[in-house]
């Protein structure tokens, strides 16, 4: 038998690490890992737009197989760093968000690609920079006088890691779709210049879940919303609810869709108790939303909720809210 020691022991490192076990950083490389590089280069613009640092974001599916993420917001200083070290910045206060699975940040963008550029607009002068599977290739190179601020980047998921490089528009759409409820602050413009003329799609719902009911086939007349912030359990509890349709119940944490967890059952917890019946009733369309600085999941699918304080406070929160729903309006709940 060969002796194994830790001689043996080969330790990779940044762009090599990522390039040689892609599916640690993005899950896979088949379509599920495709799209979460197309949600890792949204997570800094939406991070900008929930921070107010900007307006708009705006999402294209380019003709030569690449994505476009743009913003309008002035482009952070840490830009740079973002793209070339393996370095995952902590969540900014206040954004509250994961727009991809895996929150691995640029870099892996970056590594993953085999061409990636950069165009950002400040202080008057608009600056290019471009990058080779990771690599800087060119730049940063200012390029001429701006009047106005944003940051472009365009990527070009590398053929040599991915089993189809080949975005999905109706998978894109639908994402960027329950960002935009789950966010109301989000404005997203989703462009698909692969086909002629090119496809364009806009995602804003100020009215935010209560949007999203609908749009699941909720009664829109018939809706009750729960919004909340609760330092006890460390973040914010949006809910909506409705009597009516048949979408069920879909719950999220950080912006990102769990099969359950801790929401789920406060949630359940709540209404029930209100309701003084022991199950959910027939028809109900729900969303359950909570934003939490500190979210914790159960087991490396990170599928369930587990944050022990979230149980107890939605449940109260949702059983406050249908027993003053209820008071207000004689005819009951539909069984």
């Amino acid at each position: 038998m060969t002796e194994y020691s830790a001689v043996h022991i080969q330790v990779l490192e940044g762009l090599e690490a990522v390039r040689k076990r892609p599916g640690m950083y993005v899950g896979s490389t088949g379509e599920r890992g495709l799209h979460d590089l197309l949600y890792e280069a949204l997570a800094p613009a939406a991070e900008a737009v929930l921070l107010g640092r900007a307006s708009r974001i705006d999402v294209a599916l380019t003709a030569d197989g690449g994505a476009r993420v743009a913003h309008d917001g002035r482009p952070e200083d840490e830009l740079p760093r973002r793209l070339t070290t393996c370095w995952t910045p902590p969540p900014p206060t206040g954004s509250r968000v994961s727009v991809s699975f895996f929150a691995v940040d640029l870099f892996v963008v970056n590594a993953l690609s085999t061409r990636l550029t950069v165009v950002e607009h400040r202080d008057g002068v608009a600056v290019h920079h471009a990058y080779a599977r990771g690599e800087l290739a060119d730049g940063p190179t200012e390029t001429g006088p701006t009047d106005r601020t944003g940051t472009a980047i365009t990527f070009h998921p590398d053929p040599e890691i991915f089993e189809t490089t080949s975005f999905d528009h109706d998978t894109v759409a639908e994402r960027l779709h329950e960002l935009a409820f789950l966010n109301r602050e989000l404005d997203i413009t989703l462009t698909d210049e692969r086909t002629t003329p090119p496809r364009t799609e806009r995602f804003h719902h100020p009215a935010g879940l209560a949007d999203f009911t609908t749009h699941l086939g909720g009664d829109p007349t018939a809706t009750l919303t729960v919004e909340t912030t609760d330092e006890h359990m460390g973040g914010t509890l949006d809910v909506a609810l409705s009597w009516t349709g048949h979408g069920g119940v879909r719950c999220y944490a950080n912006s990102r869709r769990t099969g359950g967890g801790t929401h789920l059952e406060g949630f359940r917890d709540g209404l029930t108790a209100a309701l003084n019946r022991p199950d959910l009733p027939a028809g109900l369309t729900a969303v359950v939303s909570v934003k939490l600085d500190d979210p914790n999941y159960l087991g490396c699918t990170r599928d369930m909720l587990a944050n022990h304080p979230v149980r107890a406070r939605t449940a109260a929160a949702v059983h406050r809210a249908v027993e003053a729903w209820l008071a207000e309006h004689p005819a009951p709940a539909p069984a």
